[in-house]
């Protein structure tokens, strides 16, 4: 993407979600996703998350700033039927960060981390991260191998406006289908922007084409709403690869309120994670690290050690038996002169650690 990416995605934000007496569109039924019990969890972790900006852009403020303030309250969709086929659940995923400005390192990707984290917490296995140019032909070739190798796949960036903006024209390419126009995207695109830009009634016709691009989806994807306030659906294809903005702030809005919609594990394949931290040096307990590994290996056990530079040591135990990682992990605690760690003051430990390399 050009030069310009940080005003374009501040313009986008605006464009994909505004909130601020009440603007109702019918009386569409679906299930509400902020009363859905998996909803509420995933904001356990994710509203503990840092405020995120895009490219720099300090305000990613989803109020509108007008006099005469809308509140909106679109219809959310319908959960649709499981897409793997009844009783089976999301095992494996994908992430594909599509950009430039990624690449080059004008902006900083908080989108495969937040993912990341939403696959743990899901019981997920986060298979592969990859991060892909706007090019149409990396595009197709990485759309084609992770939904042929993993359950869940999303791609993040290039559905706005502008030229480069080529996810979903690509996307149609890799699955053998063509761009049609969704009116009831285009329809609350429109009620959403109106209230905000005046100036939209001034376009002339290659603006208004340009703005429209960002409703031209595959015509045999999903079209799923999942907030009553972001005119931006999450576009599914092939019944495992969802389409999300670049946007931090939208994407994990988004990724956040299309939980019901999946098929997720049932909460005994969901992994439970104990930390133990150690003031010794990290080469001081790899033998007994790699002993424990070695020796629970067959229990589904995950051992892993992550150094903090200058204070100690963190040993990540990961295992889907809550009691026996308990076990082991009080185990290393003696082995290892450590102490148990939430996970909340392990990701603050984690925090200033990146405060202090930049």
């Amino acid at each position: 993407m050009h030069a310009r990416a940080s005003t374009r995605l501040s313009s986008l934000a605006r464009h994909f979600s505004r909130s601020a007496t009440s603007f109702t569109n019918g009386s569409g039924s679906g299930s509400n996703a902020t009363t859905n019990p998996r909803f509420s969890r995933v904001m356990s972790f994710s509203k503990d998350e840092p405020e995120a900006t895009a490219a720099g852009d300090p305000d990613l403020s989803t109020k509108n700033p007008s006099k005469d303030a809308v509140e909106f309250n679109f219809p959310l969709s319908e959960i649709p039927k499981n897409p793997l086929g009844e009783g089976r659940f999301i095992k494996t995923a994908g992430a594909l960060i599509i950009g430039d400005e990624i690449l080059n390192g004008k902006t900083l990707d908080r989108n495969s981390n937040f993912f990341a984290r939403y696959c743990f917490e899901w019981g997920i296995e986060l298979k592969r991260i990859e991060v892909i140019a706007d090019d149409e032909n990396e595009i197709i070739e990485a759309s084609r191998r992770m939904v042929s190798s993993y359950d869940f796949v999303i791609t993040s960036g290039g559905i706005g406006p502008t030229h480069d903006d080529i996810t979903y024209a690509s996307l149609a390419k890799s699955f053998n289908q063509s761009l049609v126009h969704h009116n009831e995207t285009l329809h609350r695109m429109h009620e959403m922007s109106k209230h905000r830009w005046a100036s939209l009634a001034q376009q002339n016709p290659e603006q208004k084409a340009a703005r429209e691009r960002m409703a031209l989806f595959p015509d045999k994807a999903e079209v799923l709403f999942i907030a009553p306030d972001v005119w931006v659906p999450v576009v599914r294809l092939e019944g495992k690869l969802c389409v999300f903005p670049g946007i931090p702030k939208l994407f994990q809005r988004m990724l956040t309120g299309l939980t019901p919609f999946l098929p997720l594990p049932p909460p005994h394949e969901r992994p439970f994670r104990q930390q133990v931290f150690t003031s010794h040096p990290e080469s001081s307990i790899a033998p007994y690290l790699t002993e424990l590994q070695a020796r629970t290996k067959d229990q589904g056990i995950r051992v892993g050690s992550y150094p903090l530079l200058g204070k100690g040591v963190y040993v990540s135990l990961i295992g889907r038996d809550t009691p026996t990682v308990q076990g082991i992990a009080e185990e290393a605690v003696a082995k290892l002169d450590g102490r148990l760690v939430t996970e909340e003051e392990a990701r603050e430990m984690v925090r200033e650690k990146e405060k202090g390399a930049a």
